[in-house]
């Protein structure tokens, strides 16, 4: 027999609120439930009518991603079916768009919300860049900075703006509003270009090999969110110790913060009444056409990490077979 639940809010029954998050959030379900509830409107702003992935954890077991909505899903929680070429089959993807759907996912232990660029009622349009900031091992969050300045400073060479946020992890996104004239496909080679040139003002301190062995402890400006990639929402929580957020941060601001800063329990009380991500976000910008040239010419970084990967190995295994024998 179902349990009853602790708690009922806008008719979604909650359900050991009292537990641990999972080990070392530092936070209850409850602490879940309480954030996701006190910036639903910032964040349903940010996951409406898109194709949702979510990350649950359940209690002892490791995180797992969860794009098809379960079996048991309520009726009332809307979805849109998308072809999955890889898997080659049909996806239901749940659109959160209101209190409700937010809150039956809080208490499924969904911790992480990972919307696609691209809305349900247009495929064929993204409306951000995103540049994600990835640094080395370690304590690096300075790293990401320094890379995300590089990023500003190509962006405004190219008369684009950005907003800036924490990826909740040790990095940093930057977002690039854009119309809707371009396909995804030069949204994709206008992202490259961006992380080329960022590369260049600086390549000591930023770097497009996709390649992790080839980066030498520089910071990877991943242009590879496109097209159905998703890329974590501002304002949702993330499955890391102490259970920090993605959070909207000034560019002025950026090199006086850390992922730590920003957690399910400090988050509401810095935020107070504002919507920090969209009173940062510039509307959308029309991408020149010097950018998507350039773009276009740079080759997409999984296919040549494929190719290079498929020939180092066909040539380690060439000395291999070569090594005299003992």
């Amino acid at each position: 027999m179902a349990r009853e639940p602790d708690e009922v809010r806008d008719g979604v029954g909650l359900t050991n609120l009292d537990q641990p998050l999972f080990d070392g959030a530092e936070a209850t379900k409850r602490d879940l439930v309480d954030y996701l509830d006190a910036v639903h409107e910032r964040i349903l702003v940010e996951l409406r009518e898109r194709p949702l992935s979510v990350i649950r954890i359940r209690p002892g077991q490791p995180a797992f991603m969860q794009k098809n909505v379960p079996k048991y899903t309520p009726e009332w929680v809307k979805t849109t079916k998308v072809w999955a070429e890889a898997s080659k089959r049909e996806v239901s993807y749940a659109l959160c768009d209101d209190r409700r759907t937010l809150l039956w996912f809080a208490n499924q232990r969904a911790v992480e919300y990972h919307p696609t660029l691209m809305r349900a009622d247009r495929w064929d349009r993204v409306t951000h860049l995103v540049l994600d900031l990835d640094p080395p091992e370690g304590d690096t969050f300075a790293k990401a900075v320094q890379a995300a300045f590089l990023v500003r400073q190509a962006l405004t060479d190219a008369g684009l703006a950005g907003a800036v946020k924490t990826s909740g992890a040790k990095g940093v996104h930057v977002f690039v509003p854009i119309d809707d004239a371009v396909s995804i496909e030069d949204a994709a080679a206008a992202t490259r270009a961006i992380a080329a040139r960022a590369e260049r003002i600086d390549p000591d301190v930023a770097t497009t090999a996709y390649i992790k062995e080839d980066r030498g402890g520089k910071v990877f400006v991943d242009s590879t969110r496109s097209g159905g990639a998703t890329v974590v929402a501002a304002y949702s929580p993330r499955v890391r110790p102490g259970t920090p957020v993605s959070f909207p941060v000034g560019w002025d601001d950026l090199d006086r913060v850390t992922p730590r800063d920003f957690t399910v329990r400090t988050a509401p009380g810095l935020l107070g009444d504002a919507d920090r991500w969209a009173d940062q976000l510039p509307a959308p910008q029309a991408l020149p056409e010097d950018l998507l040239e350039e773009g276009r010419a740079i080759p997409v970084a999984r296919v040549v990490a494929m190719h290079e990967g498929k020939r180092r190995a066909r040539a380690k295994r060439a000395a291999e077979e070569g090594a005299p024998g003992e």
